[in-house]
């Protein structure tokens, strides 16, 4: 681990899993969503992020915005913006009609606030977030790597090409995201990606790098003996 450059962020909503996974100290940042709050149980995204910052105000941690027009989003926007200087700002690239969240990046970004774009799929996606981006700012460029392999597409080209552009503007950093296991974090730093998200299961996995293979072949069949003696099954 400590040879790799890349930034390891945890992805969650739970936060006894955020504080966990931050005191293991190889976590660098935090980003949370919707459909994860829904999963959490979370009732109050307020209350949920005062609690988040008051526990987690040394790391980068990105709150999404949940509203579909572009007029409240960017009231959600500059509310949220305030609720921190280590809070980045969650912009999905579009609207639920498809509509593109380009203008309001450009808006946001004018005031210096910090972004992170988010459910980006496409290089053009990726160009256009990077050329709104207002010099100086610090921003993230999240793009959903593991929904790109969902696809049957290799994602390694898309992410060596949108590390190239968003290298082309100081301050904008690119994230793997939608990780589905440990090995994408080799991946995107063989990409140049500078940042990756880690669910709570992925980020359980990491001390297995470097392990010995037949020592996981061996805890393989430990794991099953284990399951067999407790569910009792019989063969003969």
């Amino acid at each position: 681990m400590e040879e790799l450059n890349i930034k390891i962020f945890a992805d969650g909503a739970v936060i006894e899993d955020m504080l966990t996974a931050k005191r293991t100290g190889i976590i660098k940042g935090f980003t949370t969503n919707p459909s994860l709050m829904k999963q959490a149980g979370i009732t109050s995204y307020k209350d949920f992020a005062k609690q988040v910052l008051q526990e987690i105000n040394d790391l980068p941690v990105s709150f999404e915005v949940f509203a579909d027009d572009f007029d409240s989003m960017e009231k959600e926007a500059r509310k949220i913006g305030s609720w921190g200087e280590n809070v980045y700002i969650k912009i999905p690239i579009t609207n639920s009609k498809g509509e593109s969240s380009i203008p309001l990046i450009r808006k946001l970004s004018a005031s210096g606030l910090s972004l992170n774009v988010t459910a980006i799929l496409t290089i053009d996606q990726v160009r256009e977030s990077v050329n709104a981006f207002h010099p100086g700012t610090r921003n993230i460029v999240s793009v959903f790597a593991g929904r790109i392999a969902d696809s049957g597409i290799d994602p390694v080209p898309y992410m060596r090409e949108a590390a190239y552009i968003c290298h082309e503007k100081n301050g904008t950093e690119l994230l793997w995201a939608s990780t589905r296991e440990l090995y994408n974090i080799f991946q995107a730093e063989d990409c140049g990606c500078d940042i990756i998200t880690c669910t709570p299961a992925i980020i359980k996995k990491l001390p297995n790098i470097g392990k010995d293979l037949k020592q996981i072949s061996l805890e393989t069949v430990q794991m099953f003996h284990k399951d067999i003696q407790s569910l009792g099954y019989s063969i003969l």
